[in-house]
Protein backbone atom coordinates (compact mmCIF):
# COMPACT_ATOMS: atom_id res chain seq x y z
CA UNK A 1 0.00 0.00 0.00
CA UNK A 2 3.02 2.30 0.43
CA UNK A 3 3.29 3.02 -3.34
CA UNK A 4 -0.38 4.07 -3.36
CA UNK A 5 0.15 6.42 -0.42
CA UNK A 6 3.18 7.96 -2.13
CA UNK A 7 1.16 8.27 -5.34
CA UNK A 8 -1.65 9.98 -3.44
CA UNK A 9 0.70 12.57 -1.94
CA UNK A 10 2.52 13.20 -5.23
CA UNK A 11 -0.74 13.50 -7.16
CA UNK A 12 -2.14 16.09 -4.74
CA UNK A 13 1.08 18.11 -5.00
CA UNK A 14 0.89 18.01 -8.81
CA UNK A 15 -2.75 19.11 -8.79
CA UNK A 16 -2.04 21.99 -6.41
CA UNK A 17 1.00 23.26 -8.33
CA UNK A 18 -0.62 22.91 -11.76
CA UNK A 19 -3.84 24.49 -10.48
CA UNK A 20 -1.92 27.55 -9.28
CA UNK A 21 -0.20 27.90 -12.66
CA UNK A 22 -3.53 27.52 -14.46
CA UNK A 23 -5.13 30.31 -12.40
CA UNK A 24 -2.07 32.54 -12.83
CA UNK A 25 -1.92 32.13 -16.60
CA UNK A 26 -5.66 32.48 -17.21
CA UNK A 27 -5.66 35.63 -15.05
CA UNK A 28 -2.83 37.12 -17.10
CA UNK A 29 -4.58 36.28 -20.36
CA UNK A 30 -7.85 37.79 -19.10
CA UNK A 31 -6.01 40.92 -18.00
CA UNK A 32 -4.26 41.23 -21.34
CA UNK A 33 -7.64 40.97 -23.06
CA UNK A 34 -8.91 43.77 -20.78
CA UNK A 35 -11.57 41.62 -19.12
CA UNK A 36 -13.09 43.64 -16.21
CA UNK A 37 -11.50 42.78 -12.84
CA UNK A 38 -14.87 41.88 -11.27
CA UNK A 39 -15.49 39.25 -13.95
CA UNK A 40 -11.98 37.89 -13.57
CA UNK A 41 -12.41 37.70 -9.82
CA UNK A 42 -15.75 35.89 -10.05
CA UNK A 43 -14.67 33.35 -12.66
CA UNK A 44 -11.11 32.71 -11.49
CA UNK A 45 -12.19 32.69 -7.85
CA UNK A 46 -14.97 30.19 -8.53
CA UNK A 47 -14.04 28.12 -11.55
CA UNK A 48 -10.29 28.47 -11.07
CA UNK A 49 -10.28 27.14 -7.51
CA UNK A 50 -12.46 24.17 -8.51
CA UNK A 51 -10.40 23.02 -11.51
CA UNK A 52 -8.58 20.19 -9.63
CA UNK A 53 -11.87 18.78 -8.34
CA UNK A 54 -13.44 18.90 -11.81
CA UNK A 55 -10.46 17.20 -13.47
CA UNK A 56 -10.43 14.41 -10.88
CA UNK A 57 -14.20 13.87 -11.08
CA UNK A 58 -14.18 13.82 -14.88
CA UNK A 59 -11.34 11.32 -15.00
CA UNK A 60 -12.93 9.07 -12.37
CA UNK A 61 -16.23 9.16 -14.23
CA UNK A 62 -14.49 8.32 -17.50
CA UNK A 63 -12.87 5.37 -15.73
CA UNK A 64 -16.35 4.11 -14.81
CA UNK A 65 -15.91 4.93 -11.12
CA UNK A 66 -18.95 7.18 -10.51
CA UNK A 67 -18.90 6.50 -6.77
CA UNK A 68 -15.39 7.90 -6.49
CA UNK A 69 -16.25 10.82 -8.77
CA UNK A 70 -19.36 11.90 -6.89
CA UNK A 71 -17.77 11.18 -3.52
CA UNK A 72 -14.85 13.48 -4.36
CA UNK A 73 -17.24 16.29 -5.30
CA UNK A 74 -19.30 15.87 -2.14
CA UNK A 75 -16.21 15.64 0.05
CA UNK A 76 -14.69 18.74 -1.52
CA UNK A 77 -17.83 20.83 -1.02
CA UNK A 78 -18.03 19.77 2.63
CA UNK A 79 -14.32 20.44 3.17
CA UNK A 80 -14.56 23.87 1.53
CA UNK A 81 -17.15 24.93 4.10
CA UNK A 82 -16.14 22.99 7.21
CA UNK A 83 -12.37 23.36 6.77
CA UNK A 84 -11.51 26.26 4.40
CA UNK A 85 -14.22 28.69 5.49
CA UNK A 86 -14.18 27.50 9.10
CA UNK A 87 -10.41 27.82 9.54
CA UNK A 88 -10.51 31.26 7.93
CA UNK A 89 -13.16 32.34 10.44
CA UNK A 90 -11.09 30.97 13.33
CA UNK A 91 -8.06 32.98 12.15
CA UNK A 92 -10.13 36.15 11.75
CA UNK A 93 -13.94 36.59 11.73
CA UNK A 94 -15.10 36.64 8.11
CA UNK A 95 -17.16 39.74 7.29
CA UNK A 96 -19.09 39.85 4.01
CA UNK A 97 -21.18 42.43 2.22
CA UNK A 98 -24.91 42.36 1.60
CA UNK A 99 -24.45 41.32 -2.05
CA UNK A 100 -22.66 38.15 -0.95
CA UNK A 101 -25.40 37.27 1.53
CA UNK A 102 -28.30 38.07 -0.81
CA UNK A 103 -26.94 36.77 -4.12
CA UNK A 104 -23.81 34.62 -4.06
CA UNK A 105 -24.50 32.55 -0.94
CA UNK A 106 -28.07 31.48 -1.86
CA UNK A 107 -26.98 30.83 -5.46
CA UNK A 108 -24.22 28.54 -4.20
CA UNK A 109 -26.62 26.76 -1.85
CA UNK A 110 -29.17 26.23 -4.63
CA UNK A 111 -26.51 24.79 -6.91
CA UNK A 112 -25.25 22.40 -4.23
CA UNK A 113 -28.77 21.30 -3.25
CA UNK A 114 -29.70 20.70 -6.91
CA UNK A 115 -26.60 18.55 -7.33
CA UNK A 116 -27.41 16.63 -4.13
CA UNK A 117 -31.03 15.96 -5.13
CA UNK A 118 -30.08 14.71 -8.60
CA UNK A 119 -27.13 12.64 -7.36
CA UNK A 120 -29.28 10.92 -4.73
CA UNK A 121 -31.14 8.98 -7.38
CA UNK A 122 -28.13 8.31 -9.61
CA UNK A 123 -26.66 10.57 -12.26
CA UNK A 124 -27.67 10.03 -15.88
CA UNK A 125 -27.17 11.83 -19.17
CA UNK A 126 -30.46 13.67 -18.68
CA UNK A 127 -29.50 14.84 -15.19
CA UNK A 128 -26.02 15.78 -16.32
CA UNK A 129 -27.51 17.79 -19.19
CA UNK A 130 -29.89 19.60 -16.83
CA UNK A 131 -26.99 20.67 -14.61
CA UNK A 132 -24.99 21.72 -17.67
CA UNK A 133 -27.90 23.91 -18.77
CA UNK A 134 -28.05 25.46 -15.29
CA UNK A 135 -24.42 26.57 -15.47
CA UNK A 136 -25.01 29.50 -17.86
CA UNK A 137 -27.69 31.31 -15.80
CA UNK A 138 -25.78 30.55 -12.61
CA UNK A 139 -22.60 32.12 -13.98
CA UNK A 140 -24.64 35.08 -15.25
CA UNK A 141 -26.08 35.71 -11.79
CA UNK A 142 -22.62 35.30 -10.26
CA UNK A 143 -21.22 37.96 -12.60
CA UNK A 144 -24.11 40.31 -11.84
CA UNK A 145 -23.40 39.91 -8.15
CA UNK A 146 -19.69 40.55 -8.71
CA UNK A 147 -20.45 43.80 -10.51
CA UNK A 148 -22.33 45.09 -7.46
CA UNK A 149 -19.29 44.70 -5.23
CA UNK A 150 -17.56 47.87 -4.16
CA UNK A 151 -14.23 46.05 -4.17
CA UNK A 152 -13.05 42.78 -5.64
CA UNK A 153 -9.84 41.64 -3.97
CA UNK A 154 -9.01 38.95 -6.49
CA UNK A 155 -9.79 41.20 -9.43
CA UNK A 156 -7.53 43.91 -8.02
CA UNK A 157 -4.75 41.36 -7.51
CA UNK A 158 -5.09 40.32 -11.16
CA UNK A 159 -4.76 43.93 -12.32
CA UNK A 160 -1.58 44.36 -10.26
CA UNK A 161 -0.23 41.05 -11.53
CA UNK A 162 -0.82 41.92 -15.17
CA UNK A 163 0.69 45.37 -14.69
CA UNK A 164 3.88 43.79 -13.38
CA UNK A 165 4.03 41.04 -16.03
CA UNK A 166 4.78 41.33 -19.74
CA UNK A 167 1.85 40.57 -22.03
CA UNK A 168 2.81 37.32 -23.74
CA UNK A 169 -0.51 35.63 -24.56
CA UNK A 170 1.12 32.80 -26.52
CA UNK A 171 3.44 31.77 -23.71
CA UNK A 172 0.62 32.05 -21.17
CA UNK A 173 -1.66 29.96 -23.41
CA UNK A 174 1.08 27.34 -23.60
CA UNK A 175 1.34 27.41 -19.82
CA UNK A 176 -2.42 26.88 -19.54
CA UNK A 177 -2.23 23.81 -21.77
CA UNK A 178 0.80 22.49 -19.89
CA UNK A 179 -0.86 22.96 -16.51
CA UNK A 180 -3.96 21.14 -17.76
CA UNK A 181 -1.77 18.28 -18.92
CA UNK A 182 -0.07 18.07 -15.54
CA UNK A 183 -3.45 18.14 -13.79
CA UNK A 184 -4.67 15.29 -15.97
CA UNK A 185 -1.58 13.28 -15.09
CA UNK A 186 -2.00 14.11 -11.41
CA UNK A 187 -5.68 13.19 -11.54
CA UNK A 188 -4.87 9.85 -13.18
CA UNK A 189 -2.35 9.10 -10.43
CA UNK A 190 -4.79 10.23 -7.75
CA UNK A 191 -7.60 8.02 -9.04
CA UNK A 192 -5.35 4.98 -9.36
CA UNK A 193 -3.83 5.51 -5.90
CA UNK A 194 -7.22 6.04 -4.27
CA UNK A 195 -8.69 2.95 -5.90
CA UNK A 196 -5.68 0.96 -4.70
CA UNK A 197 -5.95 2.24 -1.13
CA UNK A 198 -9.72 1.67 -0.97
CA UNK A 199 -9.32 -1.88 -2.30
CA UNK A 200 -6.58 -2.76 0.20
CA UNK A 201 -8.43 -1.22 3.17
CA UNK A 202 -11.77 -2.63 2.10
CA UNK A 203 -13.56 0.73 2.05
CA UNK A 204 -16.06 1.86 -0.54
CA UNK A 205 -14.94 4.12 -3.38
CA UNK A 206 -17.51 6.72 -2.37
CA UNK A 207 -16.12 6.88 1.16
CA UNK A 208 -12.57 7.25 -0.17
CA UNK A 209 -13.77 10.05 -2.44
CA UNK A 210 -15.52 11.95 0.36
CA UNK A 211 -12.54 11.69 2.71
CA UNK A 212 -9.17 11.22 0.98
CA UNK A 213 -9.87 12.86 -2.35
CA UNK A 214 -12.29 15.50 -1.07
CA UNK A 215 -9.93 16.80 1.58
CA UNK A 216 -6.88 16.52 -0.67
CA UNK A 217 -8.29 18.48 -3.59
CA UNK A 218 -9.56 21.18 -1.19
CA UNK A 219 -6.07 21.62 0.28
CA UNK A 220 -5.06 24.61 -1.89
CA UNK A 221 -8.31 26.44 -1.13
CA UNK A 222 -7.91 25.75 2.59
CA UNK A 223 -4.41 27.24 2.53
CA UNK A 224 -5.44 30.29 0.46
CA UNK A 225 -8.48 30.91 2.69
CA UNK A 226 -6.33 30.98 5.83
CA UNK A 227 -3.90 33.37 4.14
CA UNK A 228 -6.77 35.54 2.91
CA UNK A 229 -8.23 35.74 6.41
CA UNK A 230 -4.86 36.81 7.81
CA UNK A 231 -4.74 39.64 5.26
CA UNK A 232 -8.32 40.70 5.95
CA UNK A 233 -9.59 39.77 2.48
CA UNK A 234 -12.95 38.53 3.70
CA UNK A 235 -14.87 38.89 0.44
CA UNK A 236 -12.12 36.99 -1.36
CA UNK A 237 -12.34 34.10 1.10
CA UNK A 238 -16.14 33.88 1.01
CA UNK A 239 -16.31 34.39 -2.75
CA UNK A 240 -13.79 31.64 -3.48
CA UNK A 241 -15.60 29.12 -1.28
CA UNK A 242 -19.10 29.99 -2.49
CA UNK A 243 -18.12 30.24 -6.15
CA UNK A 244 -15.98 27.12 -5.92
CA UNK A 245 -18.84 25.09 -4.47
CA UNK A 246 -21.21 26.34 -7.17
CA UNK A 247 -18.88 25.22 -9.97
CA UNK A 248 -18.01 21.95 -8.24
CA UNK A 249 -21.68 21.09 -7.86
CA UNK A 250 -22.98 22.06 -11.31
CA UNK A 251 -19.94 21.51 -13.53
CA UNK A 252 -18.80 18.44 -11.60
CA UNK A 253 -22.27 16.92 -11.55
CA UNK A 254 -22.70 17.59 -15.26
CA UNK A 255 -19.36 15.96 -16.09
CA UNK A 256 -20.13 12.84 -14.07
CA UNK A 257 -23.61 12.50 -15.55
CA UNK A 258 -22.40 12.91 -19.13
CA UNK A 259 -19.19 10.88 -18.87
CA UNK A 260 -20.46 8.04 -16.72
CA UNK A 261 -24.16 7.63 -17.48
CA UNK A 262 -25.49 5.12 -15.04
CA UNK A 263 -28.79 4.81 -13.27
CA UNK A 264 -26.98 3.20 -10.34
CA UNK A 265 -26.76 5.36 -7.26
CA UNK A 266 -23.38 7.04 -7.26
CA UNK A 267 -23.36 8.31 -3.68
CA UNK A 268 -24.74 7.34 -0.30
CA UNK A 269 -27.60 9.47 0.96
CA UNK A 270 -26.02 10.45 4.29
CA UNK A 271 -23.05 12.40 2.80
CA UNK A 272 -25.43 14.14 0.40
CA UNK A 273 -27.73 15.21 3.24
CA UNK A 274 -24.76 16.38 5.31
CA UNK A 275 -23.40 18.33 2.35
CA UNK A 276 -26.70 20.17 1.91
CA UNK A 277 -26.98 20.82 5.64
CA UNK A 278 -23.55 22.40 6.10
CA UNK A 279 -23.84 24.74 3.11
CA UNK A 280 -27.33 25.84 4.18
CA UNK A 281 -26.30 26.39 7.81
CA UNK A 282 -23.22 28.38 6.82
CA UNK A 283 -25.42 30.60 4.64
CA UNK A 284 -27.90 31.15 7.49
CA UNK A 285 -25.04 32.09 9.80
CA UNK A 286 -23.70 34.59 7.27
CA UNK A 287 -27.17 36.03 6.66
CA UNK A 288 -27.74 36.52 10.38
CA UNK A 289 -24.44 38.22 11.19
CA UNK A 290 -23.10 39.31 7.77
CA UNK A 291 -20.26 36.86 8.16
CA UNK A 292 -18.88 34.08 10.32
CA UNK A 293 -17.50 34.51 13.83
CA UNK A 294 -14.73 32.47 15.42
CA UNK A 295 -17.42 30.53 17.28
CA UNK A 296 -19.11 29.70 13.96
CA UNK A 297 -15.78 28.49 12.59
CA UNK A 298 -15.15 26.27 15.61
CA UNK A 299 -18.67 24.82 15.35
CA UNK A 300 -18.11 23.98 11.68
CA UNK A 301 -14.83 22.25 12.54
CA UNK A 302 -16.55 20.22 15.27
CA UNK A 303 -19.35 19.37 12.87
CA UNK A 304 -16.83 18.10 10.32
CA UNK A 305 -15.17 15.78 12.84
CA UNK A 306 -18.60 14.58 14.00
CA UNK A 307 -19.63 13.83 10.39
CA UNK A 308 -16.68 11.60 9.56
CA UNK A 309 -18.07 8.42 11.21
CA UNK A 310 -21.31 8.80 9.27
CA UNK A 311 -19.74 9.33 5.84
CA UNK A 312 -17.47 6.34 6.49
CA UNK A 313 -20.34 3.88 6.72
Amino acid sequence: MAPDIVGLVVSLALLAAAGDQFILSTSRIAGALRVPPTIVGALVGGLGTSIPELVVAALAAGRRSPQLAVGSLVGSIIANVCLALALAAVVAPVRVGSATVRREAPLSVIGVVLFGVLAAGGLSVAKGSSMALAIAPAVGLLLVSARHRDKDALGDEVVELVAKSPHRPRSEAARVLASLGVMLGGAELLVNSTLGISARLGIAQGVAGVTLVGIGTSGPLIASSIQGARRGEHELVAGNVLGGNLFIALCGGALVGLLSPSRARAAALVPLWLMGAVVALSWLAMAKRRGLTRTDGLLLLVAYVAMLPFVSR
